[in-house]
């Protein structure tokens, strides 16, 4: 079993989970399954799963991530925490069932505007009616940024990957409703994020 010191770790993750998890409680009461697009370090996975003990939460990452991401997940050994399987979103059909929710965290700006699409194309095929869809990350308004350190983010972002950057609220939310998506919430956060929260309607 690997040593807790050593597992992969992220400190804004670490930063953030508690006030998404004040949202999340709102919303999963009632939800029997989630499925994660990005986990990550595992770290919201290990979190939520044990904040949500009634419901399956179901990781995923890029193929590439997969094993990093199952180094915490395998230790936390929670029963309603499976292994993290491979998503991309761009390869469609993805590879799962549907799920009564999908959860994403600082996904979005880090994927191309393409895969965006892609996306919310896999959301609207794989959440069930009445679903939830949550998305957690930093987005621009009327095209522009909330704040200052978003848009120095935003530079940072392209400097890494010129596909990547902070994405407009607007197409996101235009997006969702192309996938029988409307939206309930958009939770102002810590560090300058937002946490939106859209139901596929029947």
């Amino acid at each position: 079993m690997s040593d807790p010191d050593t597992l992969p770790f992220s400190q804004a993750s670490e930063n953030n989970k508690q006030p998404i998890n004040e949202v999340l409680q709102r919303h999963l009461g009632n939800i029997t399954d989630v499925l994660e697009i990005g986990g990550g370090t595992g770290q919201h996975a290990t979190f939520f799963a044990e904040q949500f003990p009634r419901l399956i939460w179901q990781s995923t990452d890029v193929p590439a991530n997969v094993a990093t991401l199952n180094l915490r997940i395998k230790h936390a050994a929670l029963p309603n925490l499976p292994d993290a399987t491979a998503l991309d979103v761009d390869a469609l059909p993805w590879p799962v069932n549907n799920f009564n929710a999908i959860y994403t965290a600082n996904t979005l700006h880090i994927m191309a505007a393409e895969s965006v699409v892609n996306f919310f194309q896999g959301v609207g095929s794989y959440l069930n009616a009445n679903g939830l869809l949550l998305v957690y990350g930093p987005f621009k308004y009327a095209g522009e940024f909330t704040t200052e350190s978003n848009a120095r983010f935003d530079v940072w972002l392209k400097n890494q990957n010129p596909v990547s950057g902070i994405r407009d609220f607007e197409r996101v939310d235009a997006l969702a409703e192309d996938a029988g998506l409307r939206l309930l919430e958009d939770n102002s956060m810590p560090a300058n994020n937002q946490l939106l929260v859209w139901k596929k309607v029947p």
